[in-house]
């Protein structure tokens, strides 16, 4: 495996970098398909899928970040690297995201594993084969746990799963958030959130209620305010506790892929100290001392280490799929 170069050791600048660096436009050559799955009665998404020249080696389906979408800079290089290696891609818009809240008077959430899992089968449905789902920051924390709650049933479906930069213990990295030196992110975050809950307001001001956005400040406030009274979980540490996908690593039952920058700024590297590291072998953990928060933008080519690695992961373990049991 080529090891990271990083182009900035700052972590800071890695993250700002991984989200504004030019990207490869795999559209051209590889023409998006937009495909509308209904979820749930009255729930639709949108993914946005390409397919290589013949046939294709197999399927990734690739799961954004908070506030993210199919167009987010990691999604769309990856979905390059993956297309020139052979393999379809399905990027999917989570509930609300790309342009598409019509489609949905609901929003997406943390933990929120229905409506990939409705994709994947769909995919299944289609023959498509193997099929892997890789997921980034809060994308990451849901492929995970959907893996885990599949558990031994995983492998009807899906031959691996891959997280990137993923937030698996949620309080501590709302926590993250709120720290100081992560303002601009978390401002970010903040006015994209708000900026959401005042348009769905005018749809359905009966489900949204603007009263409580004055008094939000921070990433927590939030969950406690939106999220959790939306979504059933009542508080913000009640969402946290109950979808966070740390709770999960030990049930996974297929393949699983974690990489994770030591220096991200959003994700303490303490909550990868867990001990399913150790006691489960279908994990593995990649851990690079920089690279920020799904930065990982090399010094040399090639320049998005970040596809390479997961590209060559999947490539073993189908090779190791394929290979003849000795008897």
């Amino acid at each position: 495996m080529e090891p990271f170069r990083p182009f900035f050791k700052n972590p800071h600048l890695a993250t700002i970098a991984g989200n504004f660096w030019s990207r490869p436009n795999s559209e051209k050559r590889w023409p998006v398909e937009r495909r509308i799955y209904e979820t749930e009665p009255g729930v639709k998404i949108r993914v946005d899928s390409q397919r290589p020249e013949g046939d294709a080696r197999g399927e990734l389906i690739l799961v954004h970040g908070l506030e993210g979408s199919s167009n987010a800079g990691y999604a769309r290089s990856m979905s390059a690297a993956a297309l020139e290696a052979g393999y379809a891609v399905h990027r999917i818009n989570l509930r609300s995201c790309g342009g598409t809240e019509d489609l949905a008077l609901t929003n997406y959430h943390s933990g929120q594993t229905s409506d990939v899992l409705h994709v994947i089968r769909e995919r299944k449905r289609a023959g498509a084969g193997p099929i892997f789902l890789v997921g980034f920051s809060l994308g990451g924390n849901v492929s995970l746990k959907l893996a885990g709650e599949l558990g031994e049933r995983a492998s009807e479906l899906l031959a691996g799963v891959c997280a990137v930069s993923t937030p698996i213990d949620l309080a501590a990295c709302a926590a993250a958030l709120g720290r100081r030196e992560n303002f601009i992110y978390d401002r970010r975050f903040l006015r994209a959130l708000k900026r959401k809950i005042r348009a769905r307001a005018r749809q359905a001001p009966e489900i949204y209620r603007l009263e409580h956005l004055a008094r939000i400040r921070t990433i927590y406030d939030f969950d406690e305010y939106y999220t959790a009274p939306l979504f059933g979980f009542g508080t913000a540490a009640n969402y946290y506790k109950t979808q966070s996908s740390n709770q999960y690593l030990e049930r996974i039952r297929i393949p699983a892929l974690l990489i994770i920058a030591k220096d991200d700024p959003l994700i303490p590297f303490s909550v990868y100290a867990h001990p399913a590291f150790q006691s489960n072998p279908c994990l593995r953990l990649i851990a690079v001392e920089h690279g920020g928060h799904l930065g990982f933008i090399a010094r040399g080519r090639p320049r998005f280490w970040l596809d390479g690695v997961v590209l060559e992961w999947i490539g073993e373990q189908q090779r190791r799929e394929s290979a003849p049991v000795e008897r």
